[in-house]
C-alpha cells in the first residue's frame, strides 16, 4: 500500500467520524449488542489495531496501546479523532520505509499479551489487517447508524477523490 492509496481510508474515515459528531451522544454510546457493544466501542477498538499492531508491535513507539472500558467511555468523539490521527502517523512511519523494510518478519512477543504469545508478521501485512479491519467494523457502524434510524454516509473508497 502507497501513503497516496492511505489517503483513501483517512477520506472514507472522516465522512465515518463527521457523521459520528451530529448524532446524539446517547446514541453514540448505545449498546447495541453485537460487534463490540456502541459505535463508540467499535471506533476505539478500530484504532486500538493500529495502535496495538503498528504502534506498539510494528515501531515500538506505544507500551498501553488499548484503553480500557472506562477510558474509553470518557472519551469524546473529539478524543478518538486524535487517536486516529495518531494512528495515521503509524500508518505514514510504516509506509514510508522501503519495501523491503516492510516486507520483513518482525517476530516478537505481543507487548500487550498477558500471555506471552509471540508472534511473526510483516509490517505491510500489518498494514492491510488494520485497514481491512477497519472496514470489516465501518460496515457493523453502517449497520448501527441504521439501526438507531439514522442513513450512514456512503465510505465506499470509490468515491473518494484521487
Amino acid at each position: 500500500m502507497e501513503l497516496s492509496e492511505y489517503q483513501w481510508v483517512k477520506q472514507t474515515r472522516k465522512h465515518l467520524l463527521d457523521q459520528c459528531k451530529v448524532i446524539a451522544n446517547e446514541d453514540l454510546n448505545k449498546y447495541l449488542g453485537f460487534g463490540f457493544g456502541s459505535i463508540k466501542d467499535m471506533l476505539c477498538h478500530v484504532a486500538e489495531c493500529y495502535h496495538a499492531w503498528l504502534g506498539s508491535f510494528v515501531l515500538d513507539e506505544v507500551t498501553k496501546p488499548v484503553y480500557s472500558k472506562q477510558e474509553i467511555d470518557n472519551m469524546s468523539i473529539t478524543d478518538i479523532e486524535r487517536y486516529f490521527y495518531q494512528a495515521d502517523h503509524y500508518v505514514e512511519k510504516v509506509l514510508s520505509k522501503s519495501s523491503s523494510q516492510q516486507g520483513e518478519q518482525i517476530k516478537r512477543q505481543l507487548p500487550w499479551s498477558t500471555e506471552g504469545d509471540v508472534v511473526s508478521r510483516s509490517a505491510i501485512q500489518l498494514v492491510m489487517h488494520a485497514v481491512t479491519h477497519e472496514f470489516h467494523h465501518k460496515g457493523q457502524i453502517a449497520m448501527m447508524l441504521r439501526l438507531l434510524g439514522y442513513i450512514p454516509r456512503n465510505t465506499d473508497v470509490i468515491r473518494c477523490e484521487e
